[in-house]
Formats: C-alpha cells, sequence, structure tokens
C-alpha cells in the first residue's frame, strides 16, 4: 500500500482537492494538518473556504511548525499535510533552521504506519527573484520537494485540475 504521497503543482492547480480525495481514499475520518497561519483578512477568507470544502470528514490540526511532532499526534489514521511551502515559509521567516526541520520530516516520514499525503507548491518553473530573501525560498523550496519526493512512495503533480503521476 502506498503510505507516503506527495500532490505538487502551481497554484490553483487542484492539488489540495486531489490531495483531499486522496487522502480520504485511505479512510475516514482523516486529519488535516493545516501550516498555514492567518496574518491578514484574506488569509483568513482563504483557511474558510478550505474548511468549509472539507466538511465533516476531517479532524483538523493546525500546526504552523512542528509537522513531526503533529504526525505523531494524528497516527492511526489518514493524514494530510497542506501545505509544506507554507511551512517552510514559517521556518524561514520565523528564524528557524529550515534544512534541519526539514531533514527530520524526511527522517519521520518512513517511519510512519499511517498514510500521509503531503501537498506542497512547485515555484522554481518561472523567472529567478529579484531579492535575495524570495531566491533563497525558491532554493529551499525546491530542495525540500526534493527531500520528501525522494522519500515518498508516489509523488503527482497536479495540473489544470488533473493528477499526472510521477513517481
Amino acid at each position: 500500500m502506498t503510505r507516503i504521497i506527495l500532490v505538487t503543482g502551481g497554484a490553483r492547480s487542484g492539488k489540495s482537492r486531489i490531495a483531499e480525495e486522496r487522502t480520504l481514499a485511505f479512510g475516514r475520518p482523516a486529519s488535516y494538518i493545516a501550516t498555514a497561519q492567518a496574518f491578514d483578512t484574506e488569509m483568513e477568507k482563504r483557511i474558510a473556504t478550505h474548511q468549509e470544502r472539507r466538511g465533516v470528514e476531517w479532524v483538523t490540526h493546525a500546526e504552523p511548525l512542528d509537522l513531526v511532532g503533529a504526525l505523531n499526534l494524528t497516527e492511526g489514521q489518514p493524514r494530510l499535510v497542506d501545505c509544506l511551502t507554507l511551512w517552510l515559509t514559517n521556518l524561514m521567516l520565523g528564524g528557524h533552521d529550515w534544512q534541519l526541520a526539514g531533514r527530520e520530516l524526511v527522517s519521520a516520514l518512513p517511519r510512519q504506519a499511517s498514510p500521509v499525503v503531503l501537498v506542497t507548491n512547485e515555484i522554481g518553473a518561472g523567472i529567478v527573484p529579484e531579492n535575495k530573501l524570495a531566491r533563497d525560498f525558491r532554493d529551499a523550496a525546491g530542495l525540500l520537494n526534493q527531500w520528501v519526493a525522494a522519500v515518498a512512495d508516489e509523488v503527482t503533480l497536479a495540473v489544470a485540475g488533473l493528477p499526472l503521476k510521477v513517481k
């Protein structure tokens, strides 16, 4: 059985919906590990829209930093982490060692007994950002995605709402 699944894609590519469907296929209820933080009204609305779409089949755990702890807390049911890119943002802007946190996550994933589906953004296909923080983030996201993809049983690329199996 596939246990670790990475779903990647661009903005509004359908990756969250694809990941939600994939997670629920493992069983219900499922745990939704949310990494987003609502720092403004627009983000509050985005989070509310995601919550409304998911419905009662999900138990939400807000965890902007400690993904390994959240995975351990929710062991025993399928889990969806949405998303690694926001988690990386939280780590980098909070001054945390994102490489250490990423290695800890990658080390913990193969030890999971229950399925884990992770959502991430594919951000490296655009232009080179004009400032150092944006370039550092782009590079970090690319590396984190590679690390997780290497331990994943399956990798899916979302394009125009359609899943394309990569691994």
